[in-house]
């Protein structure tokens, strides 16, 4: 049988072609799923490298992607899969995606991403100032499991995210920024400036509950006054409230369930936070403030606006930094009049408040089963770094206190 030839004479393999047309060679093979597919290069050589790699993967077991898969094109189905996640978790990751990645890496044939393409998609995010590191686990998060989806499919042999972020980190010197509980000090200052402050008297009872229950900011701000019993003492933590102010449907609130069954817990009732609930409903029947919305069947909400709205977690933080703003600068000026040195506050933000209620209640309480199902937390070891860091700063205090007083100076 006479092979079939090229325009220079050279001898072509089985499923090869040269197209007199445009120059160009072609392979053409059948899939096991008994599709034809096809290859082209403007060379022989260059062809016979794709043979290789095709073949090489037929070996294998990996599939050929139809349709040229882009990267897109696999976020889709697996959004279409990923099924029981909290809507506010699907909002975020669609509009990440949708701002960060589709008109990127999205736009890439599955098959052709390396590494490398992802790891100078991550120093673009942070390098050009779009995110910040630890922003970035959103993103890797996504990726990864689009990428394992492609490898379970067999599309590709690995995952071209796996080990990507942890090398970013370490070249950007990242290290996880560590949540800095308020002193007794501090706490007792924040509070008593809100308290001594008019025009932010009326945020007393948020933050004393907040300090008084370690509840965190959806947790509180997403509390009704049928989950708190007065009679018995007791407050049931049973959903959140999350604000969506993502572009990806609009502006709006939705509950949801805890994430894991130890959100879902009790939490007994402090006499101080009951006498600050019972002040907000005060605060609330004296300017005649009602709820005024209905959020997934719920209308009961504890801490409202004045248009008897829910509060949000971006307008509490803002209130918290105009609080410390106001504070420091009063202290500040009061110092410098005094002749001493002003005793500032940190910056801080709402979850602070639940890791300062945390600290406290490691530096009174031993049982660290306690103390993990007070906070809901769902792995001990958060629990145990918090109580460690607790427990040696009264370690440290402890001895400050010794000094001098053990009869060792000779």
């Amino acid at each position: 049988m006479q092979r079939r030839k090229d325009h220079k004479g050279r001898v072509l393999k089985s499923g090869e072609s040269y197209r007199k047309s445009d120059g160009l060679y072609m392979y053409r093979w059948t899939a096991k799923n008994g599709k034809r597919h096809t290859v082209y290069d403007a060379t022989l050589e260059g062809l016979r490298e794709k043979e290789e790699k095709i073949q090489h993967d037929l070996a294998e077991g990996i599939r050929i992607p139809e349709r040229n898969l882009t990267v897109n094109d696999l976020f889709e189905q697996w959004r279409k899969n990923k099924v029981g996640l909290k809507e506010h978790t699907t909002s975020n990751y669609d509009y990440m995606y949708k701002k960060f990645v589709r008109d990127e890496i999205g736009t890439m044939k599955l098959k052709d991403v390396r590494k490398s393409d992802i790891r100078n998609f991550y120093n673009d995010l942070i390098g050009n100032g779009k995110m910040a590191v630890d922003t970035l686990a959103i993103i890797q998060n996504v990726l990864h499991q689009v990428f394992a989806m492609a490898v379970d499919d067999e599309y590709i042999r690995v995952n071209p995210t796996d080990g990507v972020l942890t090398a970013v980190k370490n070249a950007y010197r990242y290290e996880m920024p560590k949540r800095h509980a308020l002193t007794l000090p501090q706490q007792q200052a924040f509070l008593s400036f809100i308290k001594n402050t008019p025009k932010y008297a009326h945020w007393l009872p948020l933050f004393t509950f907040m300090l008084g229950t370690g509840c965190r900011i959806s947790e509180t701000v997403g509390m009704c006054w049928s989950d708190i019993d007065f009679e018995n003492g007791l407050i049931t933590v049973q959903h959140n409230l999350v604000y969506h102010d993502h572009e990806v449907g609009g502006f709006y609130f939705t509950v949801s369930t805890p994430k894991t069954a130890a959100g879902k817990r009790l939490i007994p009732l402090l006499p101080e936070v009951q006498k600050a609930l019972e002040q907000e409903l005060a605060y609330q029947q004296e300017l005649e403030v009602e709820c005024a919305v209905d959020i997934d069947g719920i209308s009961d909400f504890v801490f409202l606006t004045p248009s008897g709205k829910p509060q949000s977690h971006q307008t509490i933080n803002r209130v918290i930094k105009g609080i410390y703003s106001a504070y420091n600068l009063a202290e500040t000026e009061l110092a410098e009049k005094e002749k001493r040195e002003p005793q500032l506050l940190p910056h801080f933000s709402c979850h602070n408040l639940r890791h300062t209620f945390c600290t406290r209640l490691c530096e009174n309480e031993t049982n660290l089963k306690v103390i993990q199902d007070i906070m809901g937390h769902r792995n001990i070891k958060t629990t145990m770094e918090i109580y460690a860091e607790a427990t040696k700063e009264a370690k440290i205090s402890s001895f400050e206190k010794l000094n001098g007083k053990l009869g060792i100076s000779v």
